[in-house]
Formats: structure tokens, C-alpha cells, sequence
């Protein structure tokens, strides 16, 4: 389908039998999960870019094989609804979305007991808990268009119970960044392994640790819940692992400083990560936005963590050339 016609919105119209009712179901459950909200029967809105369009070419692709009638179009709204009642459609579904999470995540943090006194299975029940709000968080802040109301609140409680984790954490033994310094000639060889669907701390890690620590670096990518630890591997940005969140510190900036990586272009690349990862903004670096456009637009279109890590490394080398260079 090719985009010749202007317009803010992207309509998708389908005309489904009713019965089967599961195929109704299925393309309801997927619109959903793009975070297409229904403006009439069978009548799906969506703002218009070039991610969005894909994604009801699919479903329209979806619903033309299942042998059913839809159509996509890009659209203005002239009359009846507006602009803006359309957006708080949107944002009142979202804000429905946070307010779930919020909801769980406070009685998560309700029902934890303190640090000095929680068990270990009671602590795999926050960690559970915490994997599964911050799941949840990233699935609806990524269809979040318009900033809506409980996206900070529902921020601020995730990064609550993860901090109450690395307290615990803490407390078991683990020491804090810059505690100890590791020597690089140690870690050659090895099979580092961290969470499936990289992003920003571990795309940048993985560069770090091939281009610093361990050039001859094999990756794993694994479900946490799953894993289970085998001799020789090192885990980062994972709960637990020897190399992860420590206090403030991302991933990223633990590395650097357990392996002692002097490096001034490289510290300018720790403060992007920083501000990206953790969700703040102490250092206003002006390459942030840019470097998380084209990061979004990798995890948007690439689904391998393979391939991710090698088109992030190319990416991260010319970063780091340039803040070299300066």
C-alpha cells in the first residue's frame, strides 16, 4: 500500500462476519495492542506515521487472508468529532492502562516486607512482580501518543520496587559500584548473557564490553525467569548478575568503572545511557534524543538481538568517534 494521501489520522475499516467469532476477537485483541482506539463499529483510529501505517497494513493483510473486507486510509476530521476529542480518547485509554499498573505496583509495595526482613520467597514474589509491571509499562508507554496522565506515577513506583530489590540486593553481599575493580585479562573469551529484547543499557554494554573488556565476547540472549546460570557466564543488566544496576548507576557506567575504562569519549557516551536508561536528566546531553530516535526505530524494525547488537555497535563506534574527535 503506498502513502500518497496527507492526514494526521490513519482509519482502519473492516467488515468481519460474526461468526467465527474468534477471528472478531483476534483483530480486536491486535488493535488493541497497537493502541488503536474505535471511534464506531468496526471503525479503528490510530495517529498517522510511518510505524503506525505498517502496522494496520499487516492487520488489513490479516483480515484480507482470513477472507474478510477492510480497508486503511489516511484521514483529516472535518466534522463531528475534532482533533482534540479524538486525543482524549486516546488518552483516556491510556491513562486507564497506568492506572492498572499503578494500582498493582503500590500493593506490591504495600505487601513487601522491609528490606532486613524479607525472605527469599518473598523476594522472588516482588522480583516476579516487578518483571511483569515493567513489561506491562513498556507495552503501554510505547502506544502512549500524547503523554497521558499517570505515566510518571506509574515510572517513579516501578523504579520504587527496583530500588527496594537493589537495596536487598545490596544487603545480601553485592557491593557497590567502584568497590572493586576487575581486570580485563580475566574476562577473554566468555559468553556474556543478559534479557531478550536488548535496548538502550544493554546495546550499549555489549559494545562496551566487545571494544574495552573482551573483544572476543559471546552473547546470550535468555528469559529471566528461565535462566538458569551455567559455569564460565557472565550475567549483566540482569537482577542478580555480576555486572548490573548498582544504586544510580546503569549497566553501562557500572563496566566502566569496574574495569577502570579511562576513556572522555567514552564517559560522554555513559552520560547518554545514563540519562536514557535510568529516565533522568542530570547531564542534558544533546546527542540523547537522537541516539534514542534511532534506537527506536531499530528495536521498531528489528527483532534480533543478534542483529541488534551489530547494527547498535556500528552505531556506538561512530558515537565514539566523534566525541574523540572532539
Amino acid at each position: 500500500m503506498t502513502d500518497h494521501v496527507e492526514g494526521k489520522w490513519l482509519l482502519l475499516i473492516h467488515q468481519i462476519p460474526p461468526k467465527p467469532g474468534y477471528l472478531r476477537v483476534k483483530i480486536w485483541r491486535r488493535l488493541q495492542s497497537l493502541g488503536a482506539v474505535a471511534i464506531k463499529n468496526s471503525v479503528y483510529v490510530i495517529p498517522r506515521n510511518e510505524q503506525t501505517l505498517e502496522d494496520f497494513q499487516w492487520v488489513l493483510r490479516e483480515i484480507i487472508e482470513s477472507g474478510a473486507e477492510a480497508s486503511v486510509c489516511a484521514a483529516n476530521f472535518l466534522d463531528g468529532l475534532s482533533d482534540d476529542q479524538i486525543e482524549a480518547i486516546f488518552l483516556a485509554a491510556r491513562q486507564s492502562d497506568y492506572a492498572r499498573i499503578i494500582e498493582e505496583a503500590q500493593q506490591a509495595l504495600d505487601f513487601a516486607p522491609t528490606t532486613e526482613s524479607i525472605t527469599p520467597e518473598e523476594l522472588q514474589t516482588l522480583y516476579g512482580a516487578f518483571l511483569r509491571l515493567k513489561k506491562r509499562y513498556s507495552a503501554v508507554s510505547s502506544i502512549d501518543f500524547f503523554g497521558a496522565p499517570g505515566r510518571e506515577e506509574t515510572s517513579r513506583l516501578l523504579g520504587k520496587i527496583e530500588s527496594t530489590l537493589t537495596q536487598v540486593r545490596s544487603k545480601g553481599g553485592n557491593k557497590d559500584t567502584g568497590a572493586e575493580s576487575f581486570d580485563s585479562s580475566s574476562y577473554q573469551g566468555r559468553t556474556w548473557v543478559t534479557r531478550k529484547g536488548v535496548y538502550v543499557d544493554r546495546m550499549a554494554s555489549a559494545w562496551l564490553i566487545r571494544r574495552f573488556i573482551d573483544p572476543a565476547a559471546s552473547f546470550r540472549f535468555v528469559s529471566e525467569r528461565s535462566y538458569r546460570s551455567k559455569e564460565g557466564e557472565l550475567r549483566f543488566d540482569m537482577y542478580g548478575g555480576e555486572f548490573t544496576h548498582q544504586g544510580q548507576h546503569c549497566t553501562f557506567e557500572v563496566l566502566v568503572e569496574r574495569f577502570s575504562i579511562n576513556d572522555k569519549a567514552v564517559t560522554e557516551i555513559a552520560r547518554i545511557i545514563h540519562d536514557l536508561d535510568l529516565k533522568q536528566t542530570p547531564f542534558r546531553i544533546d546527542e540523547s534524543a537522537g541516539i534514542l530516535a534511532l534506537i527506536d526505530g531499530m528495536v521498531a524494525t528489528v527483532k534480533s538481538d543478534d542483529i541488534r547488537l551489530e547494527r547498535s555497535s556500528t552505531m556506538f563506534n561512530d558515537l565514539y568517534e566523534n566525541f574523540r574527535r572532539k
